[in-house]
């Protein structure tokens, strides 16, 4: 095992300033996946399980997800919460009991409702209810994509070490090209943040600037003008 005495998001920028991994790249169409932008996460002056890495996610998330639906591409916004009984989050449900734990972000609740800051078309996009870390488990998404023919994902929101990186390596092993949109995914602790966006990279997906990804998007729509 290699050692270092460099902090995590060091190792990071190291590898971003030198990669080392040929990318995946961008396929013919791609589906945005927001996963769990809500107020349990995102908003920092109410709950202490929220947390913030780049000021401007939103606005990013937002940003991204006008193209994709002005490119009629899929958006889709995944969120949870449970039952009162907690049943629903089986095992995941039994490590910690208090009001801050995954289980009590109960239906109807303000911990369960996407951010207000976000511009959510529900005309037009897809919302789903996940249980577990990844947005593939037991959700319908699959089908969607299939429907779609879809064969990339830009994958935003949080947590990065959680439930970002789960559904980055199930994106992978379903194979689809992956793609982190850097400055909108969110982690607690730097740490966690960056060492998994090192290790996402170096395994899973692209983990790419979202400029990029913003400028690719819209080459798309600049070709069908």
């Amino acid at each position: 095992m290699q050692t270092s005495n460099k902090t995590a998001k060091q190792i990071y920028l190291d590898l971003k300033n030198k990669p080392t991994r040929k990318r995946f790249g961008f396929g013919r169409k791609a589906a945005l996946i927001n996963i769990d932008p809500q107020k349990a996460y995102t908003r920092t002056d109410l709950f202490d399980t929220a947390y913030e890495t780049d000021p401007n996610q939103l606005v990013y998330i937002n940003s991204l997800s006008e193209r994709f639906r002005k490119l009629a591409w899929p958006v889709v916004w995944t969120h949870v919460a449970y039952m009162d009984s907690a049943e629903d989050a089986g095992i995941w449900g039994t490590r910690t009991d208090t009001p801050d734990s995954l289980q009590n972000i109960k239906f109807d609740s303000q911990r369960s409702e996407f951010d207000d800051r976000l511009d959510i078309d529900h005309n037009k996009d897809v919302v789903y209810l996940k249980k577990m870390p990844s947005a593939f488990f037991e959700t319908p998404l699959q089908s969607l994509l299939v429907w779609h023919q879809v064969d990339t994902l830009i994958l935003t929101g949080g947590s990065t070490s959680g439930c970002i990186r789960a559904t980055g390596v199930d994106s992978l092993s379903r194979g689809y090209r992956t793609i982190v949109a850097e400055e909108c995914v969110a982690d607690k602790h730097e740490s966690y943040h960056y060492a998994n966006l090192t290790d996402l990279s170096l395994k899973y997906c692209d983990v790419l600037d979202t400029d990029e990804v913003i400028q690719w998007l819209d080459k798309q729509l600049a070709i069908r003008e």
